[in-house]
């Protein structure tokens, strides 16, 4: 493992791009992530992580979905760094890890390295906070090392095989225009900016540039396209039988404490879904905000702020010094 700190890293890999390929970024965006960057050799490749706040304190682990980063998380850090010890990685192919052309880009291999990461760090007493896509591959982690989990917060997203396609994700998966439109033009990425959003004025520039700067080139959007092309529309897809199996396990885990926070203006993870995840964990406590989109934590950053930090207080861990006069309420909303 080395450490570089995010604006080297991302600077350094700006300028050795040709020059017709770099796409200015706003100057603004790295002051929002004033982290330093670890990396995990993966099989020659980095995977990116975050490490921020006392190593012998409770971790908690933050897992982005498509097609954000750590950068998401950013929040989250710096109001946990200070009580927690708080780990965000970046998937393979986005953000600041490796952008391999030869790497699968599959839910199984993401969980892979998710597992690979807790296994180095030696993490126990996890705390998972998972949204999009990082709920299907931290849930599935958790389900492989059931044994390092202790909480979990899920917030928009899913682990089941989807039960619709929204039409606007399933235009990306058109021949040619697809990968025209998301490695291309980075519509994907763009689109979300204002459409996974209920408040778009919430997003500053230097906010929206921070959650683009990564995926400025076709080959750096890579993981965009794959994320999308794993979707399965069908039983043949060899992700739905994962996403069945990491389901049926859901039950296993819900002895744990769970929250789950809800924007309910997403139409991507749409009531619906976080309905389904209450089938699995019927004690979840769970906040549906009515006035936030698929990016909840940039619509409703302060309430979740304080979800979270409530949350951790009613449930403290064996041993922990920390104690909450606070019963748990179920719907907190």
């Amino acid at each position: 493992m080395i450490a570089l700190s995010a604006r080297d890293r991302y600077t350094r890999e700006e300028n050795e791009l040709p020059l017709p390929l770099r796409i200015p970024v706003h100057p603004d965006w790295r002051p929002l992530y004033p982290f330093e960057s670890h990396f995990l050799d993966l099989a020659g490749q980095k995977y990116h992580y975050l490490d921020e706040g006392d190593p012998h304190a409770e971790p908690l682990v933050m897992v982005h979905g498509n097609p954000t980063w750590s950068f998401y998380w950013r929040n989250l850090v710096l109001a946990f760094r200070d009580q927690y010890r708080t780990i965000a990685p970046d998937h393979m192919g986005c953000g600041l890890s490796d952008k391999p052309a030869d790497f699968p880009y599959t839910l199984q291999s993401h969980i892979d390295n998710l597992v690979a990461l807790w296994e180095k760090l030696n993490l126990q007493n996890i705390t998972l906070l998972v949204h999009d896509w990082g709920g299907a591959i931290g849930l599935g982690a958790a389900l492989r090392a059931p044994q390092r989990i202790a909480r979990l917060v899920l917030f928009n997203t899913g682990a089941f095989p989807p039960p619709f396609m929204p039409l606007r994700i399933r235009v990306c998966r058109t021949p040619v225009v697809g990968p025209w439109a998301m490695q291309g033009l980075n519509l994907f990425a763009r689109a979300a900016l204002s459409m996974a959003v209920e408040h778009p004025e919430s997003l500053s520039p230097a906010v929206k540039a921070g959650l683009l700067a990564p995926y400025d080139t076709w080959s750096n959007r890579r993981a965009i396209a794959r994320f999308v092309a794993d979707i399965p529309l069908t039983r043949r897809h060899p992700t739905h039988a994962v996403l069945e199996e990491i389901e049926a396990g859901l039950p296993s885990l819900n002895d744990r404490p769970t929250m789950m926070i809800w924007g309910m203006k997403d139409w991507c993870f749409r009531p619906e879904c976080l309905e389904r995840l209450l089938l699995s964990f019927p004690q979840a406590e769970t906040d549906r905000i009515d006035d936030a989109g698929h990016y909840v934590i940039e619509d409703a950053t302060e309430r979740v702020i304080e979800d979270v930090a409530r949350f951790l207080e009613r449930h403290p861990l064996a041993g922990s010094p920390r104690s909450s006069a606070m019963p748990p309420t179920g719907d907190v909303s």
